[in-house]
């Protein structure tokens, strides 16, 4: 009579650990959700990753990049027996692939974000996860580059930045447990705040400086000689100009989701704008001095706190 065959073990004679997630299922592997792939893999926390996505070339090209394992066109079959699911796709997308996705998700199944806004993405979940929202957990990872698409993503992307968590009431506390280990397993600070509070802050210092760097390269391009203006821009110029290498789609998305954060966003820099433009009128030299003087000391100390 055979005998049965051994699981293979670890010299030592111990079994391989056990993954945190044992299948994560992307929707959307590009920078963030090709990245988070990556990041997991190195710390081998996920068994299986599968890929879901609108550009069958960029999904192709996740899995020859060894970013996911498996691709997917179906979505109920993509989240079968998931024990994790990132939505990082456009917010516009967020709602269609949460409908999708509610009647196949098992008892387990954690679902969580990667979204710039969260009172919208919150307000979706809800509706179309109905009871299964307490397992839903939203979350930011404040990292990135212009960059976008799974040739993009690398391991490293998320060390040493912060994750912002947005949970509600009844997010289950097993839920918070695993996105924060898995988010932590990728080189993230885990922070938590309100919805409110995110979308206000990030409409600042996030989506505000988007849209001026989208608009500088907007007023250039709409003169006569925009060519002749482009040869002669310099590094100052491009410094500014980087991030309106984003994704459009991204962008646009973002701004109608969180219209009203960023209206006041705008107004506030509208109203500074107006009085340097003021003090340029008006010859004003030491305004424009002590002006940009404070906002000279105010990055310095941003910048020792990084």
């Amino acid at each position: 009579m055979k005998k049965k065959r051994q699981p293979a073990r670890k010299a030592g004679g111990r079994k391989p650990p056990k993954p945190l997630i044992g299948k994560l299922v992307i929707f959307g592997v590009g920078l963030i959700g090709g990245s988070f792939a990556l990041a997991l893999k190195r710390q081998r926390a996920v068994g299986h990753v599968v890929g879901v996505g609108r550009s069958r070339s960029n999904l192709l090209a996740a899995k020859r990049l060894g970013v996911i394992d498996e691709m997917a066109t179906d979505p109920a079959v993509a989240v079968k027996n998931a024990d994790l699911v990132l939505l990082a796709v456009p917010l516009g997308q967020t709602r269609a692939v949460l409908a999708h996705i509610a009647p196949h998700l098992a008892s387990h199944t954690v679902v969580t974000d990667a979204g710039s806004t969260k009172r919208d993405v919150i307000e979706s979940a809800r509706r179309q996860l109905g009871a299964t929202f307490s397992r839903f957990v939203p979350a930011h990872p404040i990292a990135g580059t212009e960059k976008s698409g799974a040739a993009a993503a690398f391991a490293e992307l998320f060390e040493q930045r912060n994750l912002i968590l947005t949970p509600e009431p009844e997010t289950s506390a097993r839920a918070m447990k695993l996105v924060r280990a898995a988010w932590k397993l990728a080189g993230m600070r885990i922070l938590e705040m309100t919805a409110s509070q995110h979308d206000r802050i990030f409409a600042l210092v996030s989506h505000l400086p988007h849209l001026l760097s989208f608009t500088a390269v907007a007023n250039i391009a709409g003169q006569a000689n925009a060519p002749k203006l482009f040869q002669h821009t310099g590094g100052g110029f491009r410094d500014l100009t980087r991030i309106a290498g984003s994704s459009p789609e991204m962008w646009r998305d973002i701004c109608l989701a969180n219209r009203d954060a960023i209206l006041s966003a705008l107004d506030g820099y509208l109203s500074d704008l107006e009085a340097v433009r003021g003090m340029v009128e008006a010859s004003d030299g030491a305004a424009l001095e002590q002006k940009f003087a404070a906002s000279r000391n105010a990055r310095a100390k941003w910048l020792l706190k990084k």
